[in-house]
Parts: structure tokens; C-alpha cells; sequence
């Protein structure tokens, strides 16, 4: 059943409500319902609740592995190429249908965000470099290694430009939201019994090997890649004359790294941000811009570092 209709039309028992339920009909954050409703459906499966706690600590123990193994092997035996070879047969073979969705949108999500930046700058002359996965096989073209390459190569061009001219980034006369989409031609995604699996746990067992196949660097720059929602929402609230967008954010600030050992965690929490913020900019490409008062009063709540639930 479509997540959507499987959400919306629970039974509802005031005796025993489902929380899930109650996130999705949830609207205190700008998301789109489709996307919110897999992420939901994804996050109350059987293997969120009983795989993960058992994947975790395995997971947790192969990091440090394989850090303690880098000491001594350094990047000899790396391959990015393997990797996202090993990363696209992993997805398609035993990841359920809706984490593989939402991993293939969030490219569309980060590429659309560094667009709306560059497009409402244009003064600055910042190239873009977007990634559009339309199904498991673009995972082969390293998507998630060129994903964390253009974050960081975005702030820094974006801020030389910024320095050559001695400015800083101001909000345009009027925004332009022409390279924002409702939705992305994303394909079906396998559907077979080995399937099952649910995305924090799909991404418990891919940071160790990421790890393992990225360099040293490659690695640390992608764990703290993480924490660039803070950044990113930054410039985007800048443009849009709207401080409290950055309250949409969970990750912190990347000058102050966090450790490797959450990164599955964390890539959640990016995960999450990134579809607020570029639901919030649905909601304005189509004049249903929320109050920035009622995001402003979520700052408060959101002030506590987020720590990671069971």
C-alpha cells in the first residue's frame, strides 16, 4: 500500500495511538507528505526496531577496526570505484523500497538547495554541480563521494567569490525559486523478500565500509560533511532575510567536529534537515510561506544537542 494511504487511513484508538500516525499528520515541520510518509513507514518497520539495536554495536566495533587497520595500511587498498560498486548491489539486492527512495531523492534535495544558493547570487558566479539518481545503477557513478566533494567545494567557492569581491552574502531584490521541484523522477525500487531493510540500519553497515574503502581523508571529510546543515542553512536564511531556518538544523556547527562513531546517526539528522529546508522552499516557490514567527519559536526547543534514540 502506498505509505501515504497506509498513514492517513489508520485506525485511530485513543487508547492506543500510534506515534507514527500522529508524526505524519504532524505539520509543525514544511515537508513533502510523500517523502515524510516513507521515511515513517521506513522508521516503524520490523528492522528499525529489532535489526538496528543489533547492527549498531557491530558496526560501532568494525569502525574502530578499521581506523586502528588504517594506521598500519594507510590508503593502499582503497577504492571508490568498489565501493559504490559494493554500495549499489547492497541497495538493490536488500534495502527496503523506501530507504532506497529517500537515498536517491536527498541528491536531488542537496543539489536543489546549493542551486537555490547560487541562483539568488548570480552576481558571484558560483558553479553548481548537481547529482540526479534516477535509480540504483547511478549509485555506481560515485554519487556519494561527489556528494560530499561538492558541499565543500560549493562554501569554498561561493566564499572566495565573496572575499574577491569584499561583500558578504546579502538576500536579492526578488528570489528566484525556478530551480526548486515538487517532485523527481526517481524509478520504482526493488520489491523482492530481501528487501527488508530499513535505512539507519542500511547506513549502520555502510559507514564501516565506507571507511574501509575510502582514504583517511576522504572519510573524515564525509563524516563532517555532516554538520554542514548548519552552513548551508545559513546562507540560504541570509537570502531570505528568515534566522530562524536555522533552527530546522540538528547537526551543529562543523567547526567542531563530531565523532565518526555516530556518523549513521547523524546522516539521519542530515537527512531530515535537508528535506525541511527544501520543503520550506517548496512552501514558498508556491506562496505558501509559513510564518517566520512559528519557526523562530521552534529555535528554543532546538537549542539542546540531539542525542540518538534506541
Amino acid at each position: 500500500m502506498d505509505p501515504v494511504e497506509l498513514l492517513s487511513n489508520e485506525p485511530h484508538n485513543p487508547r492506543d495511538p500510534d506515534p507514527w500516525v500522529a508524526l505524519f499528520l504532524d505539520r509543525s515541520l514544511p515537508m513533502n507528505e510523500r517523502t515524510k510518509a516513507m521515511l515513517l513507514v521506513d522508521q516503524r518497520s520490523f528492522s528499525r526496531q529489532f535489526f538496528l539495536p543489533t547492527i549498531r554495536p557491530i558496526s560501532r566495533l568494525l569502525i574502530i577496526i578499521f581506523q586502528i587497520l588504517k594506521i598500519f595500511v594507510s590508503n593502499r587498498f582503497t577504492s571508490s570505484k568498489l565501493l559504490h560498486r559494493l554500495l549499489s548491489w547492497g541497495l538493490r539486492n536488500f534495502v527496503s523500497p523506501e530507504a532506497n527512495y529517500l537515498i536517491l531523492r536527498h541528491f536531488h534535495v542537496g543539489s536543489e538547495i546549493l542551486d537555490f544558493i547560487a541562483r539568488n547570487a548570480p552576481e558571484l558566479g558560483v558553479p553548481t554541480s548537481p547529482i540526479r539518481p534516477t535509480n540504483l545503477e547511478h549509485v555506481k557513478d560515485e554519487i556519494f563521494l561527489n556528494h560530499d566533494l561538492n558541499l565543500y567545494n560549493f562554501v569554498i567557492r561561493l566564499n572566495r567569490a565573496l572575499r574577491g569581491q569584499n561583500r558578504t552574502l546579502a538576500p536579492p531584490a526578488k528570489l528566484d525559486f525556478s530551480g526548486i521541484s515538487d517532485e523527481f523522477p526517481i524509478e520504482p525500487m526493488p520489491r523482492r523478500w530481501t528487501n527488508f531493510m530499513d535505512l539507519q540500519s542500511a547506513i549502520e553497515i555502510f559507514t564501516p565500509m565506507y571507511q574501509l574503502f575510502l582514504t583517511d581523508r576522504d572519510f573524515w571529510r564525509a563524516s563532517n560533511s555532516l554538520q554542514l546543515d548548519e552552513t548551508i542553512a545559513i546562507y540560504v536564511a541570509t537570502l531570505m532575510q528568515a534566522p530562524g531556518l536555522v533552527a530546522l538544523v540538528n547537526n551543529r556547527h562543523p567547526m567542531v567536529p563530531l565523532s565518526t562513531m555516530r556518523a549513521g546517526f547523524r546522516l539521519m539528522l542530515h537527512g531530515l534537515s535537508a528535506e525541511s529546508l527544501h520543503g520550506f522552499l517548496v512552501e514558498c516557490k508556491h506562496g505558501r510561506m509559513p510564518q517566520l514567527a512559528r519557526i523562530v519559536s521552534v529555535a528554543a526547543m532546538k537549542q539542546l544537542p540531539a542525542t540518538e534514540a534506541a
